[in-house]
């Protein structure tokens, strides 16, 4: 590593064998994590209520009742006292871009197929009620109100819950409740964490039971959401946040370093790296981060996040880099390739940023696609959240006789090479 660089660099014949793991499990921490999240959702199962209100004086601060665990209107009119007017308009832009793509996703689902008699139709039902988490804490997510209770609310699912933590004074962030109103949110809940996710899942005196949560958080909340899922359905997996960059010898090597520096700065843990057939690249962008850390804004926490997951990869050449791109499955991958395009088609994260003008910020608050993606390798199985994850696709089939007659024969042949006799006899009944 170069002196005073806050990143590490690495040949590709050099890579330690598990470099693609975002982070060293420690066993006995991530058991311990579990039980304590176990006892959580027990208590939560057990005691409903009062478990969530003492959990929120223990890790809150905050002193709730049962009457005050959900917000009022009269919250929500004095949360739009505390913003500002380019606020207001800012979320509405970002609900404007998501809906556009959303509805248009919804739009293109429709399937028909006529084959021989035999007609098909694929029928999407939005689900009953969904849950929306939105992590609190340090920052707040307005836009992550819109990644997950708009695209519900576009689904037109029926019943809509957001949980997110309050302050100690018992109130929430107001750009939260600002952009649950916006999206048209009436049921608000100020509890986070796992005790969160175990009211959604299980229900409580004051929340009833949702079909499906979805939205990041912790690692409590996600511990609490992998517990629950034997029981509730989950979104995905979703641990700290990444973006990878494959690029060649032709990128910007400055814009890559502030693309990087951007994402380190979601926290300690977040994955920030570069993969890339240019040594020359390499070394320039190492040099551009150890110039920028140093002045940026929230520098202790973007140095601590490049130096403890941050890591450059130089390659033999552009086939490797993308082979090694495709083992690590990043959540965020941006292409700075001269053939950049062309690539992707051949790319797997959870989402796809394409050439200079594409950076993870716009993909975050302006394009239109879901924020809520899946990190830690999941890019290999799961898709980034979408109107469809709201729905159930359900397919009709209608037939006529001549189509059923038509494939008589084969589902003889079928059926007795399965021994179910009675299948058969099943058909042969409606021409008899």
């Amino acid at each position: 590593m170069q002196k005073g660089s806050p990143i590490k660099l690495w040949n590709s014949d050099q890579l330690p064998k598990d470099w693609f793991c975002r982070q060293q499990v420690d066993q006995k921490a991530q058991a311990e994590l579990e039980f304590n999240v176990k006892a959580i959702i027990n208590n939560i199962r057990v005691e409903g209520d009062k478990a969530l209100l003492d959990y929120a004086q223990k890790f809150d601060k905050v002193h709730l009742t049962a009457s005050t665990l959900k917000v009022n209107p009269q919250e929500i009119k004095e949360a739009y006292l505390k913003v500002t007017k380019e606020q207001i308009i800012a979320i509405e832009f970002i609900k404007r871009r998501v809906s556009i793509f959303q509805k248009q996703l919804l739009n293109q689902t429709n399937l028909r197929v006529f084959n021989e008699g035999i007609m098909i139709q694929t029928l999407l039902q939005p689900l009953e009620s969904v849950g929306c988490y939105v992590p609190g804490g340090q920052a707040a997510y307005p836009s992550t109100v819109v990644m997950t209770a708009l695209v519900a609310k576009i689904a037109n699912v029926p019943r809509i819950v957001l949980c997110s933590p309050s302050d100690s004074e018992g109130h929430m962030n107001p750009l939260v409740l600002i952009a649950a109103d916006i999206c048209g949110i009436t049921e608000i809940y100020k509890i986070g964490g796992a005790q969160a996710i175990a009211a959604l899942a299980y229900g409580t005196e004051t929340i009833a039971p949702v079909r499906k949560i979805v939205g990041p958080g912790s690692k409590y909340v996600t511990t609490a959401k992998v517990l629950v899922s034997q029981d509730t359905a989950i979104d995905m997996p979703a641990g700290p946040s990444e973006v990878l960059i494959l690029a060649d010898q032709y990128a910007d090597a400055r814009l890559i370093a502030y693309d990087m520096i951007s994402q380190a700065e979601h926290g300690t843990d977040s994955v920030c790296a570069l993969i890339t057939p240019s040594q020359k690249l390499a070394q320039t962008v190492q040099a551009w981060l150890t110039q920028l850390v140093s002045t940026t804004p929230r520098a202790e926490k973007v140095s601590a996040s490049l130096s403890n997951y941050g890591f450059i990869i130089t390659c033999t050449d552009i086939e490797e880099a993308v082979k090694l791109t495709n083992q690590f499955a990043a959540e965020h991958l941006e292409v700075m390739t001269n053939d950049a395009k062309k690539l992707s088609e051949r790319l797997i994260a959870g989402l796809i940023l394409i050439g200079p003008y594409s950076p993870v910020a716009l993909s975050d608050y302006a394009s239109g696609t879901n924020h809520v993606l899946p990190t830690g390798g999941f890019a290999q199985s799961f898709s980034g959240l979408s109107v469809l994850d709201f729905m159930r696709r359900v397919s009709t089939v209608e037939c006529s006789r001549e189509g059923l007659e038509k494939v008589c024969t084969q589902i003889k042949v079928l059926t007795d090479t399965e021994d179910l006799p009675n299948h058969s006899k099943a058909i042969e009944a409606r021409f008899q």
